[in-house]
């Protein structure tokens, strides 16, 4: 992965417009008219409060990855009594410090109070851009990738995902995306190492459960295709060989060929539920996850084996 990283957009740099200094004489311009353009994010904190000095950086860290797509507004509550007190009377929630209160379009939007871990200050700003109407700019990259990835264009479409995980290591669709794309490049054995670095939080989310599926059936699909004309020949001579058809199956999905490599499978569900403990059926899911739920070739098996397993 580091080739990659090392070559990917550079992440975005710190926007010191984004992070500015709130007072009494700034806010209505700063806060309240400032959130008709994009979503503002203020920060009421003071001096002696320990869990401040906390909260703080991650808030400017936060904000800085959005590249302007989000501010941060600071208040110094000890220095603004008056406009806290205001603000206090007009209905806002400042209980305690730290408190961050979220505007959009002159409106309070969303709320917390006490120092979060970074992880959930990103998602409090992810909903917020998404209510803004506004992706969150690791999720621009992947979107992207994605597309490039649906046209062939594996290597820019690594570029992107790499970016999106210089921007967030947190989202599952970067590394998945990337290792895809390694596996569309023929690189197993980095699609291998980056699996490997995946957050243990997100081991089991599904995007990373369909690139590990992808990268085991590449390394099956690659045994298996110097044997498609034996395997061929086998099943010539003896339909019901399924375990030939079963090796045809994944030598067919290593070569794109979808359709084709789930109609094999779908043909020894057909013959013979049983075999291999329901090996055909299980390895159609393999696929399944693999190719994407949405796949056309994922949806369109997906009903012929329904309808053969409840006919």
């Amino acid at each position: 992965m580091n080739d990659f990283l090392n070559a990917a957009p550079a992440a975005r740099p710190e926007s010191q417009a984004s992070i500015i200094d709130g007072s009494q004489a700034n806010f209505m311009a700063e806060v309240i008219e400032a959130s008709q353009l994009c979503p503002i994010l203020v920060d009421f904190w003071a001096t002696w409060c320990g869990p401040c000095k906390t909260l703080t950086p991650i808030l400017e860290k936060v904000v800085s990855a959005q590249g302007g797509r989000v501010r941060l507004v600071k208040i110094d509550v000890d220095k603004n009594r008056e406009l806290v007190t205001q603000l206090t009377r007009m209905g806002l929630p400042m209980q305690s410090v730290p408190t961050v209160v979220a505007f959009w379009q002159g409106q309070i939007a969303d709320t917390f109070s006490g120092a979060l871990p970074e992880s959930e200050v990103k998602r409090f700003v992810e909903a917020l851009l998404k209510l803004a109407g506004s992706n969150p700019p690791a999720m621009d990259l992947i979107t992207q990738g994605r597309t490039l990835l649906e046209q062939g264009q594996a290597e820019q479409a690594a570029q992107y995902f790499a970016g999106a995980l210089q921007e967030d290591q947190d989202k599952p669709e970067a590394w998945g995306g990337l290792v895809r794309a390694l596996l569309a490049l023929g690189d197993e054995h980095q699609a291998n190492e980056l699996l490997a670095q995946v957050p243990a939080k997100l081991a089991e989310h599904p995007e990373i459960a369909g690139a590990r599926a992808a990268l085991a059936l590449a390394a099956e699909g690659r045994r298996a295709q110097g044997a498609m004309a034996g395997l061929e020949a086998r099943l010539a001579a003896n339909p019901n060989d399924h375990e030939a058809r079963y090796e045809l199956a994944t030598a067919l999905n290593a070569t794109g060929a979808r359709t084709e490599a789930a109609a094999a499978l779908l043909d020894i569900v057909q013959r013979d539920r049983t075999w291999n403990e329901d090996g055909a059926r299980r390895q159609l899911v393999k696929f399944f996850e693999a190719w994407g739920m949405d796949d056309p070739a994922t949806m369109a098996a997906r009903r012929k084996l329904s309808a053969l397993l409840f006919s």
